[in-house]
């Protein structure tokens, strides 16, 4: 067992972790501004509730961002460390495991009662917080796969559920009574992203995939198109972006290996791998 001095504390990649768990603190706290100005059942006579929980959506994407560039930073610079990993998991914990539960506990969780709306909320952190171990697991093993998560991503599960409801609380400010309808299906998708999170399904996780990366004109010209719709229609597009990663790794064993190849950047090698495998 190494001594404490001798574990190595990297500070670019670490700050952008610190930078993911600093989005999910302030995620929980909008959450709880949102609870001590009335919650839903304040909607309609106050928008305050409406624009806590709108702040704490765009928090968790935040600690999206910066969960995607400690990696990545941690990699081009050759600063991945076992502590680095640690710190990662326990700033998702807060940031893609609790500020979602909570937030779902706000918006429709509560009308169910104690203590099942609590247990639902536990139950996807709960999830969360074992995919994340499991991760850890095999990374400290460095057995796997390193182009593929195994389950969804706890940052995924926390961006479908999130952007999902910034949606439909868009679109409830101005049709009540279609979101009083439609919230009920958050509880059934949460423990839906639950299971999904810790399943074996493949999932790509484009660590391979940057700046030198190889691209045809269609694909780059559709990759602009979906930034330029993400950045005008914000409160609807990234649940289209995060819904179609989640049901790809679905789908995926019944796509083609070409077009795998072709969306997910595998190396042919692999791909020809994969085909001894299954034969």
């Amino acid at each position: 067992m190494k001594p404490a001095h001798d574990i190595k504390i990297h500070p670019l990649p670490n700050l952008m972790t610190a930078g993911n768990l600093f989005c999910g603190f302030m995620a929980v706290l909008f959450i709880f501004k949102g609870r001590e100005a009335g919650g839903m059942m304040a909607l309609e006579t106050t928008t305050e509730p409406y624009f806590a929980y709108m702040d704490a959506i765009k928090f968790i994407f935040g600690a999206c961002f910066f969960d995607l560039l400690d990696g990545r930073v941690a990699r081009i610079s050759g600063q991945e460390s076992d502590f680095g990993r640690e710190f990662d998991s326990i700033a998702d914990v807060v940031s893609f495991g609790l500020a979602p539960a909570l937030l779902l506990m706000d918006i429709v969780l509560f009308e169910f009662g104690d203590p099942l709306g609590q247990l639902l909320a536990f139950i996807y952190l709960l999830a969360g917080a074992m995919r994340l171990a499991r991760f850890n697991c095999v990374a400290a093993l460095d057995h796997g796969d390193t182009r593929h998560f195994y389950g969804v991503p706890i940052p995924v599960a926390a961006g479908v559920i999130s952007s999902i409801t910034m949606a439909m609380l868009y679109l409830g400010a101005d049709h009540r009574e279609v979101l009083s309808k439609i919230k009920f299906a958050l509880p059934v998708l949460m423990l839906a992203v639950s299971c999904l999170m810790f399943s074996n399904l493949r999932y790509p996780s484009f660590k391979d995939l940057n700046w030198k990366t190889k691209r045809s004109i269609p694909a780059v010209l559709i990759a602009i198109v979906v930034v330029a719709f993400t950045v005008r229609y914000y409160e609807w597009m990234p649940a289209v972006i995060f819904t179609s990663y989640l049901v790809y790794g679905i789908v995926r064993p019944w796509i083609s290996r070409k077009w795998r190849r072709e969306i997910e950047e595998v190396l042919e090698e692999e791909e020809e791998e994969d085909a001894i495998g299954e034969a």
